[in-house]
């Protein structure tokens, strides 16, 4: 295939990301990816199951995870963001902060045992922080690139000049408390793609969920929490139990436009929660059959293709029952199981459920730093502080040669991410091939 001189840049490496760098490197385009986290995957390595299909979604994801990372027309940055960006389109260049891990990639084979001898326990992140990790740690299982990281914020030696015990366990030597940060510097690059993905409005402010008992309340989670709960990967192993007994609930309730939808909060629609919070009972459902799910909503928003059938299947085969209301208040009994004031708008009435967990929706924010980001890049934000993009054409931001995919200009579902990624990519490699 013909080579060309101008490369990519790809910030961040979710799947609307990877998507955009293979699409770019398979027409021998070279690729520079930069993500943030560890390893690459971003939201859809979290998920258990993807709607409409109910497909695995690290099935999906892993062979994508392994072509990203092995293919020879694309370089890797993991852990490292984007510092300065300079230039216009066909001549952008970049400064990547590329941050040490204390571990030395080429000899780190993820064997584990430093690991395995790590004092340290700390809140892992990845898993909502349900769960501890260590603080030497590889991002997710089947995470690429497979090397780990050691987290200097809770090592001992970092904060107490202590321990070193990695160090000593490791047989490659692949330890290095030495390492530095290091500024690589990107020429020649010919067009840009922002695929950050998004944030958790639990994320920015865990305050807007109070009222309905998030973070009071053992047995109120968020949606993204529930969802590592039900994956065999998660701190459960798939075995969905309340945190305050251990039981398994035989009644969920599922709550939707938690901070969207409203005049305190966001305005806008998050898109997919109607979506995969039926997902989420279906998997639920499948776990125990004698699962009671009621879902909460507003009004349901599924405009994709066959997913109203989805919904449907939902309420006809695995017992959810869908209620139109709005919320008032949630409270707890002396076992702490939930109980569910709403009001329920088919027959006006004001009423209460009882049930064994509550599952919140909650919206979809853009990512943080986006602020920043767009100050590096020179491009402009909408009013919800997502991307801007041009009328029409959903991959053109304000600048020229600078393009979007995926829910950092708007929430959306990952086959619609996969797909603007395609075309961004398409947009980019007109810039660097001249077409």
């Amino acid at each position: 295939m013909e080579k060309v001189s101008k490369s990519a840049l790809v910030i961040g490496g979710g799947i609307a990301g990877i998507q955009a760098a293979l699409d770019l490197a398979d027409m021998g385009i070279h690729v520079d990816m930069v993500e943030k986290k560890p390893c690459i995957g971003g939201r859809m390595a979290q998920l258990d199951k993807t709607f409409p299909t109910n497909d695995c979604s690290i099935c999906i994801l892993a062979p994508k995870l392994s072509e990203c990372y092995r293919h020879p027309n694309i370089t890797l940055y993991s852990y490292s963001e984007v510092q300065k960006v300079e230039g216009s389109a066909g001549n952008f260049s970049a400064e990547i902060l590329k941050r040490a891990r204390y571990i030395k990639e080429e000899e780190c084979i993820n064997c584990g045992l430093c690991v395995e001898k790590c004092p340290m326990r700390v809140e892992d992140e990845f898993d909502r922080e349900l769960r501890k990790r260590r603080a030497i740690y590889i991002y997710y299982l089947q995470g690429v690139p497979a090397i780990m990281t050691i987290d200097k914020e809770k090592c001992l030696w970092f904060t107490k000049n202590a321990c070193r015990i990695c160090e000593k366990t490791c047989e490659r030597e692949a330890i290095d408390f030495e390492q530095e940060d290091q500024i690589i510097k990107l020429e020649n690059i010919g067009s840009i793609i922002v695929a950050t993905g998004y944030s958790l409005i639990e994320d920015i402010d865990k305050d807007v969920l109070k009222n309905y008992g998030y973070g009071k309340f053992r047995n109120v989670v968020s949606a993204l929490e529930f969802e590592r709960l039900e994956c065999a990967s998660g701190p459960q192993g798939g075995h969905i139990k309340r945190f305050s007994d251990g039981k398994t609930p035989k009644k969920i309730a599922f709550l939707q436009c938690i901070g969207s939808r409203s005049d305190r909060v966001e305005k806008y629609c998050s898109s997919i929660c109607c979506m995969y919070t039926t997902k989420e009972a279906m998997i639920a459902y499948e776990h125990d059959n004698e699962l009671e799910s009621y879902v909460f909503y507003i009004d349901m928003r599924a405009g994709g293709k066959g997913f109203q059938s989805f919904l449907r299947r939902g309420a006809a085969e695995y017992n959810i029952k869908y209620i139109k209301s709005k919320i008032a208040q949630i409270t707890v009994d002396e076992k702490e199981n939930p109980i569910i004031i709403y009001e329920d708008l088919d027959n006006d009435k004001i009423t209460q459920l009882k049930v064994d967990l509550v599952v919140l929706a909650t919206c979809i924010v853009p990512p943080q730093g986006i602020d920043n980001l767009a100050e590096i890049l020179g491009i402009e934000l909408n009013d919800y502080n997502f991307i801007k993009t041009t009328p029409f054409i959903p991959v053109e931001t304000s600048k020229n040669g600078v393009f979007t995919c995926g829910c950092v200009h708007e929430p959306m579902d990952i086959p619609r991410s996969v797909a603007e990624a395609s075309g961004a990519a398409a947009k980019a490699a007109e810039i660097i091939r001249g077409g």
